[in-house]
């Protein structure tokens, strides 16, 4: 039986989420006539059914680091899938970590930085086997204005915004910095719940935040064009040709479950790359699963964040290739932001 868990969070905002399910009605099946049985020289090949599936125990994020994953779930839950996988869908990373650390979760999706952060604190206890989210972060400007066009445009503004501790505190941050803007100082940053900055921007109270798509994607369907996207974070982080590539999110597996089931992995990255494709080359279709797991408050809100999810499914050596680059202008930034070092060797996953 699959476990879905969604957090309070999560099921805040997800009310209007309606979810249905259903089955055919079980029959019972004859036996099989003396005349059909297989005589005692005889030896039944297996069928793929006969075979046991490797039992996997997945966490993934509500938002853009869960989105990718729909089509394996729903495969999964359809017997498809050759891992057997037992999923939840979480709100946050911490309790991402606290599934980890408890060996609840054996692959899980959480921030890159935050991977880096637990890999320190857990003295190893987990690698990094793909990263699966690129840029998603984006100013928005609400009350029907148009003033904001740069980051310089934010001096002297308050700037609400969710993701405090993960990526987008670092990133903001970081690019605040790099356009001669103090943070805390030229630009005040208010961290508050998705949530809680979609009501200040709805009611008018704020008058622009930074939000991760698909919550971006929700806020401005919301708004009757009152709030509209002002500045993709991703192109600004690309324009400063640093040579690191913006890369926000990964799946992570328990070191402990690589050694001991590397077959299993192998399977859910051929899996998990499957999914990732489905979804992007099918936004429609997948939006329908992407709402009926709870990764986004509806469909039609899904099938809007899709193409500005930046999905991905890099894999094996690829992902220091791009990952590492990122890590080290977090580090130089802030060197908490990734548990004070740069992830070692053992941190990359190796089959």
């Amino acid at each position: 039986m699959k476990l879905r868990r969604l957090s309070a969070a999560l099921l805040a905002a997800c009310l209007a989420l309606s979810l249905a399910a259903c089955g055919p009605d079980s029959q019972e099946i004859p036996s099989p006539s003396p005349s059909s049985s297989p005589s005692p020289s005889q030896s039944a090949e297996p069928t793929p059914s006969d075979v046991p599936r490797q039992e996997v125990n997945l966490a993934v994020l509500s938002g853009p680091t869960g989105v990718g994953a729909a089509k394996l779930l729903s495969d999964s839950e359809a017997g498809t899938t050759m891992n057997d996988y037992h999923f939840t869908v979480e709100a946050d990373n911490q309790q991402i970590v606290a599934l980890l650390s408890s060996g609840e979760a054996d692959i899980a999706a959480m921030a890159t930085n935050m991977a880096a952060n637990y890999y320190w604190k857990s003295e190893g206890s987990i690698q990094v086997i793909a990263l699966n989210t690129l840029g998603v972060l984006y100013i928005l400007e609400g009350n029907g204005g148009e003033s904001i066009q740069s980051l310089e445009d934010l001096r002297g503004r308050t700037l609400y915004a969710t993701g405090e501790g993960a990526n987008p505190e670092y990133v903001i941050n970081y690019l605040l910095e790099q356009n001669g803007l103090t943070p805390g100082e030229d630009v005040t940053i208010e961290w508050l719940t998705a949530e809680e900055v979609s009501a200040k921007m709805l009611s008018g109270d704020a008058e622009c935040c930074m939000l991760p798509v698909p919550a971006a994607t929700a806020l401005m369907m919301q708004s009757d064009g009152q709030v509209r996207q002002a500045v993709d974070l991703t192109e600004q982080w690309d324009a400063l040709n640093s040579g690191s590539v913006l890369t926000m999110g990964c799946m992570v597996v328990r070191t402990q479950f690589a050694q001991e089931h590397p077959e299993a992995v192998a399977q859910f990255l051929e899996e998990y790359a499957q999914s990732i494709t489905y979804v992007s080359d099918n936004p429609e279709e997948a939006a329908e699963l992407v709402a009926q797991y709870g990764i986004t408050p509806s469909a039609q809100i899904a099938a809007q964040a899709i193409p500005q999810c930046n999905l991905v499914c890099i894999t094996g050596e690829d992902i220091r290739v791009n990952v590492e680059g990122y890590y080290s202008v977090l580090y130089q930034a802030n060197p908490a932001s990734i548990g004070g070092s740069l992830p070692d060797d053992a941190f990359y996953y190796a089959p």
